[in-house]
């Protein structure tokens, strides 16, 4: 009897074994790039598998998928940039690099150790499949014109070539720094944004013949250039140039914009709108930028937070009072204009069931009458939607099904979304056994209201270990389900993962992200200014200690980038509380991040304020609590990071080996910061996991 109770107590105490592997949660297939032409019910797409990303294509009405790249191996090169021609006919694309870094490199990434040196290189493709793709030139951001013309970035410049192969050569001489090519919608001129550094202009190429047009030149930053239907003017935003008085120190200002038209003609301009010198006047930095698209009645949309929510609004192209179109306490984030200018298509974190505040679903604006209509609901995720002539295609998920394309037309004869065909996971994929995380939320030592995705398992024991996620960014949120950034969907699966492993898992959306409006992004003393929000993260350990089935003893944390910061934040800060961590390629020094990344952040302020801001700064990092700092971490970086330098993480292992505390580390040789091979994620992976089992007592592949 005796026997047979101690087997029941050690069976109660021990993890309840996954029914998967880690390898099988990576066999999930991810949908990104997703574009449409203009002019032709014809999309394209990239879908990783494995690591491996090809390029696929469907058109209507049936809109069946075809593979139109074969690329066979993880080889870390990215597949980006994709470009259907207004007809459909031509598809461009870039291979390698790495776009989302925030500062460049002299040499492309190269994780795989390629022998030979990677290079950024435009292709185009036939999107029936038929015929091979053609190699054009090393260049990237292409631009394909109504009348089949191609342009492209190559060394900062704007080139063009054949769509077969031709020889390239460069289109005109600017000596800025060029991008943002947009071709007028009869092909026949091409807009551009020329960079200076300290300002920027928008100029118009027209021919060999004909010098360049500058559209209503000043000192500010012009960006975001937008054709007119009828190619005869171009509306685009306008931002103070650089320079100026010195702010007031450590507290927000405004940062106030404006939307210009200007003729092609003559360049001669004129200032459609100006934002209120407020922080809700600010430009927008969610969802991507300020969207401007010109629209039927001739009048301009896009988006801002005047309200204190990212929203849409609507402008007369003359001049006029900006119309709210999309009121209420949510975030617009994905938008695309109809080709006809006579809607919008956008994704918004709203909706009629519990928890939508953290989903994704997909709504259609009418610009005719200012009507919205809810195009997709439930339990699922929507977003990144692309219209066509006859519809949109967007990308769709639900908790247990990865990101695959959808269809929804304006055929009556179809009933709403349709999931495209032969996208789904292979046989091995557990997504049939992942739980539907848990909406929570919970109060911050200050009173505000943070928002959480609790994942749990049944069984397992009476008290599981439990870990705090938190991710990166830091504008980001975390979802009830697949995200529609592939580093983040990585982390759900992740997190998936870890509660089948008999973990209790608590991902934390804490201030400083996206989602709850303007004043939850832009809180006050957070980040290098006091890291305010590593009381979210405090509270949400709180929260989980409080959780009859969790065991507090055995709480940890783990994050990547400034999800990496707060990791390191909260093992130095409480050891006590976080009794391990796994920190992926995290900030530990704002002082030297801003003196290495963000070198004009001192010179905004008066010299009496410089040190202050580094002794600020200094006060909210994890290496100045180094001496608290106890628990063991498991850091990893890859050495060709260009998001968080790499010296962030050598400083850190040298000051805890100054300590003697324990640490073990992964480095991956070349290696950036979203990591570009799948081999790479999954040797992170299971460094993770065993580190977690030895430290906290979770189970294992």
């Amino acid at each position: 009897m005796i026997r047979h109770l101690l087997a029941l107590a050690l069976l109660a105490a021990t993890p309840a074994r996954a029914a998967f592997t880690l390898a099988q949660m990576h066999a999930y297939p991810y949908t990104s790039e997703l574009v449409a032409a203009t002019r032709a019910d014809r999309i394209a797409w990239v879908r990783t598998l494995r690591g491996i990303r090809n390029i696929w294509v469907a058109d209507g009405p049936a809109f069946v998928p075809r593979q139109v790249t074969h690329y066979t191996d993880d080889d870390g090169m990215e597949l980006s940039n994709l470009v259907l021609s207004p007809d459909g006919s031509a598809l461009a694309f870039v291979r390698g690099g790495d776009h989302d870094s925030n500062w460049p490199s002299p040499t492309e990434p190269n994780p795989a150790g390629l022998n030979a040196q990677p290079k950024v290189t435009l292709y185009v493709a036939d999107p029936s499949g038929r015929a091979p793709q053609v190699k054009i030139d090393e260049g990237d951001a292409p631009a394909l014109s109504a009348k089949g013309v191609l342009a492209y970035v190559k060394d900062h410049a704007v080139w063009t070539a054949g769509l077969t192969g031709q020889t390239p050569h460069r289109l005109f001489f600017d000596r800025g720094h060029d991008g943002a090519l947009a071709w007028s919608p009869d092909g026949a001129r091409l807009a551009f944004v020329s960079n200076r550094s300290d300002h920027s202009f928008v100029g118009v190429y027209t021919s060999s013949a004909t010098p360049l047009t500058w559209l209503s030149p000043s000192t500010g930053y012009d960006a975001d250039p937008v054709w007119s239907p009828d190619s005869t003017r171009i509306a685009f935003t306008r931002r103070p140039g650089d320079g100026g008085p010195p702010e007031p120190f450590l507290t927000q200002v405004p940062h106030p914009w404006s939307i210009w038209t200007a003729s092609v003609a003559s360049g001669a301009g004129a200032r459609v709108w100006a934002s209120p010198n407020t922080l809700y006047g600010s430009f927008p930095e969610t969802a991507g930028g300020a969207n401007l698209h010109w629209a039927g009645r001739d009048r301009l949309t896009f988006t801002a937070d005047l309200d204190g929510w990212p929203h849409l609004y609507a402008v007369a192209a003359g001049r006029g009072e900006p119309k709210l179109l999309t009121p209420g306490a949510f975030m617009v984030e994905h938008v695309a204009a109809a080709p006809d200018g006579t809607a919008v298509a956008y994704s918004a974190n709203t909706g009629a069931a519990p928890g939508d505040e953290d989903r994704r679903h997909l709504f259609l604006l009418s610009l005719t009458n200012d009507r919205t209509l809810q195009l997709t609901s439930g339990d699922g995720g929507e977003w990144a939607p692309v219209s066509m002539p006859n519809g949109i295609a967007f990308v769709a998920s639900n908790p247990n099904r990865p990101p695959t394309v959808s269809i929804l037309t304006l055929d009556p004869k179809r009933d709403g979304p349709r999931e495209l065909s032969g996208q789904s996971a292979p046989s091995e994929f557990p997504g049939k056994q992942f739980v539907a995380p848990r909406q929570i939320t919970f109060r911050s030592e200050d009173g505000l209201t943070i928002h959480g995705q609790l994942f749990a398992t049944p069984g397992g024991g009476p008290r599981k270990p439990a870990l705090i996620f938190v991710h990166g960014g830091p504008p980001r949120q975390m979802l009830l389900g697949w995200h529609y950034m592939d580093y983040y969907s990585h982390a759900y699966a992740m997190n998936q993962y870890l509660a089948a492993h008999g973990y209790v898992v608590l991902s934390v959306n804490y201030r400083l992200g996206v989602g709850y409006g303007h004043d939850f992004h832009h809180p006050n003393g957070a980040g290098p200014a006091g890291a305010a929000e590593y009381k979210d993260v405090l509270a949400a350990a709180r929260w989980l200690q409080a959780r009859p089935e969790v065991d507090p003893a055995r709480l940890g944390i783990w994050g990547g980038s400034y999800g990496g910061y707060l990791t390191g934040l909260a093992l130095a800060r409480n050891s006590d509380i976080f009794k391990a961590g796994v920190d992926l390629h995290g900030v530990h020094d704002w002082s030297r991040l801003l003196a290495e990344e963000v070198p004009s952040t001192p010179n905004r302020y008066e010299q009496g304020d410089r040190a202050k801001l580094n002794a600020v700064a200094w006060a909210s990092s994890p290496v100045a609590d180094i001496a608290t700092l106890t628990s063991p971490v498991l850091l990893i970086h890859g050495d060709d990071d260009r998001n968080v330098r790499f010296n962030q993480t050598i400083d850190l292992a040298r000051r805890l080996d100054a300590k003697g505390v324990a640490y073990e580390e992964l480095i991956l040789p070349d290696e950036t910061h979203g990591f570009l091979r799948e081999a790479d994620w999954l040797k992170a992976d299971r460094a993770m996991i065993d580190f977690l089992s030895r430290k906290l007592g979770g189970a294992n592949d």
